[in-house]
């Protein structure tokens, strides 16, 4: 039996990689370099991708109070638009322990201006100077600050939702389980992008892509839970693990997922338990780009794509102009 043939990378993925080089940008390998090393690669990795964003008349830093000390946040506003506006509480990827909210600006402007809501994004706690459950707590405090004093900020605290990408993505999910378990339903819908929702490495898109050949590697991830988790037990533990909660009475969900990542069956995995518990659920593969791509969308139409996908259905769950789009 002959091998199976190479997936297909989109041509836009090396190029955007030649014109990182062309900068002297690189990410060491997360595994073996010490994370200070590591986040300042993120970090210019994420201003060089931000290059050129336009910013919204009104973007305004704000802390806001969490149960280990306050939340940073940037709330982006949409340009016109008569507060208190509908809003996405965002948690950006970066495995928990890398990444600031300013590499997610550009993105946060194209949601904003593409949906019609407004944008508040997360900076929460970086491991691993804080392990779980402290990111978790911060989520769920957060989207709770919004929906109570949303208006103090621009944001009608009525009408919400939460989102987030890979790490993220594992917040906004878990926090919304949180929630509903609590019998509060602040939020409206879920927007997640390749959201890591388990710590299982023994799925089939593990087995085919998590080499490091595309970034993301099984000795990352491994690296990603030993820096978040305290505890071997908390692997299992929902709160860390989304993909392992009850599903029954979440809000409608729009998963998005890339054909070159090794989570991909995480999302998948996800889309049919979330079908099982009658949640509406869409989930879209990207094809031909890897995982982490959502801020890349100064090279990558994939992204770009991504964001507008995500905005339609943030327009449609909040009733924002995007909706009649």
């Amino acid at each position: 039996m002959s091998a199976p043939p190479p997936p297909w990378v989109d041509p836009e993925v090396p190029a955007m990689g030649a014109a990182l080089r062309e900068r002297g940008l690189a990410a060491p390998l997360l595994e073996a370099a010490p994370v200070a090393q590591s986040r300042a690669a993120y970090d210019a990795i994420g201003a060089f991708l931000s290059e050129g964003s336009v910013p919204l008349q009104r973007e305004a830093q704000v802390q806001v109070p969490g149960p280990h000390g306050p939340v940073l946040c940037r709330v982006h506003l949409p340009d016109g638009a008569v507060s208190p506006v509908p809003a996405v509480v965002y948690f950006h990827g970066g495995g928990f322990a890398l990444g600031r909210i300013d590499e997610w600006d550009a993105m946060m402007r194209e949601l904003v201006r593409d949906s019609g809501a407004a944008a508040v994004d997360v900076q929460y706690s970086p491991s691993p100077e804080a392990r779980f459950p402290v990111q978790f707590e911060e989520a769920v405090a957060v989207v709770r600050h919004f929906a109570a004093r949303g208006a103090e900020y621009g944001v009608d605290g009525d009408r919400l939702a939460a989102a987030g990408d890979s790490a993220g993505a594992n917040l906004a999910l878990a926090a919304a389980c949180a929630l509903r378990d609590a019998g509060e339903t602040p939020l409206r819908g879920l927007l997640l992008y390749y959201g890591v929702y388990s710590w299982d490495t023994t799925a089939d898109s593990w087995q085919r892509l998590g080499d490091g050949r595309f970034g993301l590697s099984a000795a990352q991830l491994d690296w990603i839970r030993d820096h978040y988790l305290a505890q071997e037990a908390q692997r299992r533990d929902w709160r860390a693990a989304p993909l392992l909660a009850r599903m029954e009475g979440l809000p409608p969900v729009d998963l998005h997922a890339a054909s070159l990542d090794p989570l991909l069956d995480d999302s998948n995995a996800l889309q049919q338990r979330l079908q099982a518990a009658g949640v509406p659920v869409r989930l879209q593969v990207h094809d031909g780009v890897p995982h982490g791509f959502i801020r890349s969308g100064r090279f990558l139409s994939a992204a770009r794509r991504a964001v507008a996908g995500g905005a339609t259905s943030l327009g449609h769950w909040l009733g924002t102009r995007a909706a009649l789009g």
